[in-house]
Formats: structure tokens, C-alpha cells, sequence
């Protein structure tokens, strides 16, 4: 089953009738407080965020079905812990917004190495969002990384990483749900 939460005004996010059932999510630039309701949704493959409202990545500690993970916008975000937790994931896109983009602004994070921990990482997407060493290195430990983008990384590191990974500079794969293309 797939839930959508498109821009909701409420402060709260609504509680859903059979969250146990749904296998996709997206909360696209909801005004909600927090997202720690998420943890209701225990069978959880696929979820999008776009506007993260929270502090820190806790709320998604009990994801643990979780398979594929976008979020843009998480400017209260700086510790990537939780990640580490959600062994299944296979897809992860983190990302500021266009308008930062454009801006040059980022979101900093304490490390990147919670993402090592991920033993079925295949594709990952760091677009803004950089480690406090602006270093990509710990990620030459992810065995299963198959494709990697980033951007606001310093051209020479981007440069040195591909040449020691051989990975390909590709864009990680849509979500892969029919109702949101």
C-alpha cells in the first residue's frame, strides 16, 4: 500500500488507518513539527521526505523493513547515527534544497561513517550534504556501493574518490513507484 502526505498544513502528522500495511511513503513539504509518527509504519520498503522536520534522524530508528530513502531538506540534521541502524537499505538520496543549490548553501554533518555499516548499500546520492572534513574516503569501506553522486564536495576530492573507487558518477534510481511518476 502506498500513502502520500502532500504538503499538509497540520502541525501533526495525521495518524494513518493501517500504517502496518503501507509499504511506500511520501511527506512532501508537510508544516508537520516532528515525523516520529513514523514509526508506526513497521513494514515501511520505500519512503520520501521532502521538508525533514526534525533534529536528527531518530524517527526512522524503527524503519527496519526500510529499503530506499530520500530526504531533501533536513537543515537541522547534522548526525547521520540512525542510518546505521536500517541494515536493509539499499538506496539512500540526501539532499538540500534547489534553492540552496543555487545559493551554495549545505548541510553539514558530523561523519559519514555510519553509512559503512550498511552492508546492502548500492546507490548513493550526497547532494549538499557534506561531513564536517568535506572528505569522502570512509566510503571507499562501503563494499557494496555500486553507483555515487554528490555535489558541494571540493573538486579535487570528488575527483580523488572516483579514481580510487572506480565507481560510476551516476544518479542512484528513481523510488521505483508506479503512483508517484
Amino acid at each position: 500500500m502506498i500513502a502520500d502526505f502532500l504538503r499538509d498544513e497540520a502541525r501533526s502528522m495525521p495518524a494513518h488507518p493501517t500504517p502496518a500495511e503501507v509499504t511506500a511513503l511520501r511527506v512532501w513539504h508537510c508544516k508537520y513539527k516532528s515525523l516520529e509518527s513514523l514509526a508506526t509504519f513497521t513494514n515501511l520498503k520505500t519512503l520520501v521526505v521532502a521538508t525533514y522536520p526534525d533534529t536528527d534522524l531518530t524517527p526512522l530508528n524503527s524503519l527496519s523493513q526500510l529499503e530506499y530513502l530520500s530526504v531533501m531538506h533536513m537543515p537541522k540534521v547534522s548526525d547521520l547515527d540512525p542510518l546505521g541502524q536500517l541494515h536493509k537499505l539499499k538506496t539512500i538520496r540526501l539532499s538540500t534544497l534547489p534553492s540552496w543549490d543555487s545559493s551554495g548553501k549545505k548541510t553539514i554533518v558530523h561523519s559519514l561513517v555510519p553509512l559503512t555499516a550498511l552492508p546492502d548499500l548500492a546507490h548513493l546520492e550526497l547532494f549538499g550534504v557534506l561531513p564536517e572534513d568535506g572528505k569522502l574516503n570512509v566510503l571507499e569501506n562501503c563494499q557494496s556501493l555500486e553507483s555515487i553522486r554528490v555535489s558541494k564536495y571540493k573538486k579535487s576530492e570528488i575527483e580523488r574518490f572516483y579514481r580510487s573507487t572506480d565507481l560510476p558518477n551516476s544518479f542512484a534510481p528513481l523510488p521505483g513507484v508506479d503512483a508517484w511518476s
